[in-house]
Formats: structure tokens, C-alpha cells, sequence
């Protein structure tokens, strides 16, 4: 008892078979294997941006200040048409 007889399998592949279509299983098996091959590369780059980072030491030199932000200038566009209120998708 407890672990699952080759019939069983076999049942459950026909259920499973009959629930979801002998088309669209293909089609799931393979956006899984897509799906676990993006996981994969992922917990890869996590794992090297870990290896690469330093460890986190206390600094000998005390902070420097935050770097002061540089202002933007903006340009102010104007219309060519007069009097035009309504707005047109971009």
C-alpha cells in the first residue's frame, strides 16, 4: 500500500488525456519546459550577482555625501494651431 501501481498511472494518464485533449498537451509539456528553462537562467544570473557582488563591510573612511542632481532643463512646445483644445493621440 502507498505507492501507486502501473494501473494506476495508467488510469490517471487516461483521465488526464480525456480532461484536457491529446492537442493541448503537447503544447502545455512544451511552454513548461520553456517556463523551467527561464527559471533556470534566472536563479543562474541571481547566483553569479551574488558571487560577484563584495561582501558588505563596514567602511573605514566615513560616507561621502550624496552627489548633488543636476538640474534638467525643459522646453516649453508651442501650437501652431490657435485656440486648439482637444486632445489627440499620440
Amino acid at each position: 500500500m502507498g505507492s501507486l501501481q502501473p494501473w494506476h498511472w495508467l488510469i490517471l494518464a487516461v483521465v488526464v488525456i480525456v480532461l484536457f485533449g491529446a492537442k493541448r498537451l503537447p503544447d502545455a509539456a512544451r511552454s513548461l519546459g520553456k517556463s523551467l528553462r527561464i527559471f533556470k537562467s534566472e536563479v543562474r544570473e541571481l547566483q553569479s550577482e551574488n558571487k560577484s557582488e563584495p561582501s558588505i563591510e563596514t567602511p573605514a573612511t566615513p560616507a561621502t555625501p550624496a552627489a548633488t542632481p543636476t538640474p534638467v532643463q525643459s522646453q516649453r512646445v508651442e501650437s501652431t494651431e490657435q485656440g486648439h483644445t482637444e486632445a489627440r493621440p499620440a
